[in-house]
């Protein structure tokens, strides 16, 4: 009766406040360069449950053309560092809810790392090795 459609009100009600405090917190926690803006010890070249790897001869033109094709990403930022550093660290926020996932390119003795990864669950669902490779198909022309 009415008591059980008050309790299912306020069930979805709350439901639906839950939803919208996890949105903001995943939209608004802050990212912490100290955290986010580095490369992995020991982690192989390669796709994971939450990340992907890549490993790719380069110059300082090739982190710089990467750096443009970055950029122009959609909900794509910088969070640290730059071509001149000859490291940064990118955050792509998915489009329904903003999930950020963090991506640091590296150049160090010829070669050029990238390393995705996410920050919230346990699986990216293979969006992070894609955009690694639409990046260096990009890359190639």
């Amino acid at each position: 009766g009415k008591e059980a459609m008050r309790i299912l009100s306020t069930v979805i009600v709350l439901g639906l406040l839950a939803v919208l405090a996890l949105g903001a917190y995943v939209r608004l926690a802050p990212s912490d360069p100290a955290r986010w803006h580095v490369l992995p010890d020991g982690v192989e070249e390669g796709t994971g449950a939450g990340y992907a790897l890549r490993r790719i001869e380069a110059t300082p033109e090739t982190l710089a053309a990467l750096d443009e094709i970055a950029r122009a990403t959609p909900r794509t930022t910088i969070l640290a560092g730059s071509v001149e550093d000859g490291i940064v660290t990118y955050v792509t926020r998915s489009a329904l809810m903003g999930f950020p996932d963090y991506t640091t390119v590296s150049l160090s003795d010829g070669a050029l790392t990238l390393y995705a990864r996410l920050r919230f669950g346990q699986s990216d669902l293979g969006v992070n090795a894609a955009r690694l490779e639409a990046w260096l198909r990009a890359l190639e022309g």
